[in-house]
């Protein structure tokens, strides 16, 4: 009777979360940045698929708690790969747009040791053009009447962010520590192999 993972699935398995962490940055940034990427719906269940997949295979590959709890980071780690592939992506154009209003919305937490309430910033613009049309933002920015410059995709592929304002290393190192966390959890976790012939 043969038990345990053999060498080679420990290996993969510790390697797992390093190969889908470059996989994930590769495709969103294709997605964000080529001409000929799939649609916007085809590029997110896509990306949902793989991660899931990933996730999953990393979950069942590890077993038991450290497992569930690697693949959650893991997931979260592949999820900010996305966000500073997002950030990275080229936002060629700019303009100067009036705010014609601002809009706010408060997320409100659930429960003991959920994150705090956060209010959201919608900014409904006039740009030369008319695009963008509006720019979200997690603080306020500009009021009403005002004037603020804004960076933006020509092709609509990603959303507009205040000039100045992209910084894909944050995202990026938050999903670099996640993910190495998830390998260290692989490496540690790892099972030994054994065949016992009886």
């Amino acid at each position: 009777m043969t038990e345990m993972v053999r060498p080679g699935w420990r290996l993969a398995t510790v390697a797992l979360p390093g190969l889908a962490a470059g996989a994930v940055y590769a495709g969103a940034s294709w997605c964000y940045a080529a001409s000929s990427a799939p649609s916007g719906a085809v590029a997110v269940v896509g990306g949902a698929a793989l991660i899931l997949g990933v996730c999953t295979a990393y979950s069942v590959l590890l077993g038991g708690a450290g497992g569930l709890f690697g693949a959650l980071l893991l997931s979260l780690g592949l999820l900010l790969a996305v966000a500073a592939a997002d950030q990275a992506a080229a936002r060629t154009a700019a303009a100067t747009c009036a705010v014609r209003e601002v809009r706010t919305r408060v997320q409100d937490s659930a429960g003991e040791g959920a994150p705090p309430t956060r209010t959201v910033y919608r900014l409904v613009l006039d740009c030369p053009g008319g695009y963008p049309a509006e720019l979200k933002e997690d603080r306020p920015v500009a009021a009403r009447g005002e004037r603020i410059r804004v960076a933006f995709d020509p092709a609509h592929r990603v959303s507009p962010e205040l000039q100045g304002r992209t910084r894909p290393w944050k995202a990026g190192l938050w999903g670099a520590a996640l993910i190495g966390l998830s390998t260290v959890i692989a490496w540690a976790k790892r099972r030994p192999y054994r065949e016992d012939r009886t």
